[in-house]
Formats: C-alpha cells, structure tokens, sequence
C-alpha cells in the first residue's frame, strides 16, 4: 500500500519504507512539529519520510492546527512579501500560509510558511494531491491506529436513498456558496446516487463541534417557518427575514422585541408552540470536494468538560472494515470561550489516552451513522474540537481547525 518517493534520495530526510502497490487508494498525512522543526509524512499509518522544516519566526509565528492542502503551484511567488518566490508551494489557508521550497536553518525563520529543503519540496509536492491533511502542532506528536465502536465503519449503499435523504439541514453556513435552499425534510442532490467505490470515492470531511449561537438561529429558523412566520433558509444567519419573524412571533406571544434577539424566554416559548424536543449539545457537519454538504445535531455527554481537540482519518478500508488512526493537539480555550460555551472543566479527560475517553462522549443518531458510512472513503477524517471552525474555513476549504495563532 506504500508508493516510494521517485529518486533514490532526499538530501534532509530519512526514507524509512519503500513499497507500492500502484492504483491504490491511499491515505497521506502531513504532521509537523514546530518545538522540532520537524516534518513526519505518514503514508497509509506508516511513517515513511522525515524532514527538517523552518516555520514562522517570533511575530510571524505558524499557526497551529489542523489544515489540508488547498492549491498547489510549481512555481508561485509570495503576494504579500515582495513577490518572493515559493517553488513547489502547497497552499494551506487562503490567508497565505503554505508549504513550499526555501532556506531551512536550525530555528524558525519563515513569515510563517513552513519552508522545506529543496529536493524534499519537490519530491513531497510529487506524492501529495490537493485535500491531503496537514496537521502542525508545537509538541511532537504522532498519529496512531485506534479503534473504538463510535468511528464509522464502510456499509453497502441503500441505492434508492441519497446521503441527505438523512433529517439534517443543507450546510449553508458559507454565506458564499449558493447551495440548494430546500426545508429540513426535503432531498437535495448534494449527493449523487451513483454508487462510488469506498475505497477511492471523494472522501467525507467531518466537524464534531458544540452548538452555538448559529445553531440556535437555525433551529429558530425552521421552527418558526413551520408554524407560519417565514424565517427565510434556515442558514443560522439573523438577516431582515429572520429578524422580522422573531419579532412577529414575539408579538403574538407579548414578549418584548427589543434587547437580544435570541432570548432564552423567546426559545422556550417557541419550542412549546411547536411541540419539539429542546436540541442536542452538539453539531455534526460534513463537507465534501472542498464544500459544504450537510450537518446534523448529536449528542455529547458530559457538556461541562472541554472535548479538547482532536483528530481522526481512515487509512485503509478492506471489506466492511476501515482502518483508523488519530492524535490528540495541545488545546487552548480562551477563559471567554469557556465562559461562552459553559464548560467548567478545561482538561480534557483521558490523560494519555484522550482519543479513546472523547469518542465515549460522542452519540450520533443511528440514521445519520448509517448515512455517512454509506459513503465512507479512504481518507475520510473526522475533527473534535470545542470550537466550530473559524474564518479560514470557507469557500474552496476543508475545514480548518486553528488551535493556536
């Protein structure tokens, strides 16, 4: 399942497996160490090259978290910094953080790129395709194989039913995207039914995330238009058609319309007008081919503890089996985020088995599971993290978890 990198050598790097099996699907991780000033690539769980690396000087420092590759160029120059020249770049936010060829000393010293050695620039730019993960940690850490029954496992297709014939809501989060603008119970054709293989089928991009004010805003969305105050696409943004419903609605129930929209005597009354059940804690969403497919309320136990962040991806499938690994990232939650969120707890719980004690607290509704283990691929991943995905993620994006600026 190992392809070997095509030359016999990489002048900083250690080349410790060489196998392939050519047509393959195979599942490649990028993990870089900025206390190391290293880079570890993982080809299907295996290490199988090593690198020296120079991130972002102090002031310009490399932001830490989870990204996949965006673009990538042979020959690009910096739009920011004079036009410098940044061969074999590979792109990681649309802000301008990327991989690519440059000067590597023993210290960061990048405008906050991460620079590789000539002939390693190339040779990874060779291997790696656009949506390949790249995870960038101060700590060393390392992916490893895990298995726990939460983790999605491959299931045969029902042929008559799309992945969004599940009662989720179409991802429109990302104001940019005209995505089809359908009620919760209605199909949309985000997903083909053409059956795909599930080893090389375009790969799913899972958030598990706590819900916040956005959430709350789409529910109130939908819960209004279905007792006839037309809240306009149920997207969690307050526009004038959102905001002229909860008025209209706050009217009718003699609850005052100014101050804060989204009051909780507001919810509460509008939630017994319906008859619907309060929602989950917690937020699935799914994007796919760099957009925004689909999301769905879970459940997550224990609210008040930090879920911290963390991160999961299918290395393999064989049958009606995938193969899995992860790592957990060093997580920094602001006191206000906490405040926010209602977590009194910070450590995340599990001590050196973290992967494992998270998966615990994550409960997704059996119809949803089935659904996206329909369409399970190699290189699915799943993120974890107390915080929903921030403005680098948008249009042309995975999602991009920052953990640390």
């Amino acid at each position: 399942m190992l392809r070997s990198f095509v030359g016999a050598c990489l002048l900083s790097t250690s080349v410790l497996v060489q196998a392939a099996i050519a047509g393959d699907a195979r599942s490649l991780q990028v993990v870089v160490s900025k206390n190391d000033q290293s880079l570890s690539l993982y080809e299907d769980g295996e290490v199988v090259a090593t690198s020296r690396v120079s991130t972002g000087k102090t002031g310009h420092e490399t932001p830490s978290g989870i990204f996949s590759i965006l673009d990538k160029r042979k020959y690009h120059e910096s739009n920011i910094y004079s036009a410098a020249p940044m061969p074999f770049m590979q792109r990681l936010t649309w802000s301008g953080i990327a991989l690519h060829e440059g000067n590597v000393p023993n210290y960061p010293a990048s405008h906050g790129c991460i620079r590789l050695p000539s002939k390693f620039a190339k040779s990874l730019y060779g291997m790696t395709s656009r949506g390949v993960h790249v995870i960038i940690s101060s700590a060393d850490v390392s992916l490893q194989r895990i298995d726990h029954p939460t983790l999605l496992q491959p299931k045969a297709a029902d042929k008559g039913r799309l992945l969004s014939d599940v009662e989720m809501r179409p991802a429109s989060f990302d104001a940019s995207l005209k995505l089809v603008e359908v009620a919760i119970n209605e199909k949309t054709s985000s997903v083909p039914a053409k059956a795909t293989s599930r080893a090389t089928g375009a790969p799913l991009r899972i958030l598990i995330t706590r819900r916040g004010e956005r959430e709350k805003i789409m529910d109130a969305q939908r819960l209004l238009t279905s007792i006839g105050f037309d809240a306009g696409v149920a997207d969690g943004y307050a526009g004038q058609m959102t905001i002229n419903a909860v008025n209209g609605y706050k009217r009718w129930k003699g609850l005052k319309t100014t101050g804060p929209l989204m009051t909780d005597a507001f919810l509460d009354a509008l939630y017994a007008s319906t008859g619907a059940d309060a929602p989950p804690n917690g937020q699935l969403m799914v994007r796919q081919n760099f957009k925004p497919l689909l999301e769905a309320p879970i459940h997550i136990k224990d609210p008040q503890v930090a879920l911290g962040t963390h991160f999961f991806e299918v290395i393999d499938i064989e049958g009606e089996k995938a193969e899995w690994n992860g790592l957990t990232l060093e997580n920094h939650l602001p006191a206000a985020a906490r405040k926010r969120l209602g977590i009194d707890v910070a450590d995340a719980p599990g001590g050196y088995d973290q992967l494992r004690a998270v998966l615990d607290r994550i409960d997704i509704p059996a119809e949803v599971r089935g659904r996206l283990e329909e369409q399970l691929a190699v290189g699915s991943s799943i993120t974890v993290s107390d915080l929903s995905h921030g403005l680098e993620t948008g249009q042309g994006t995975d999602f991009v978890t920052i953990t640390r600026d």
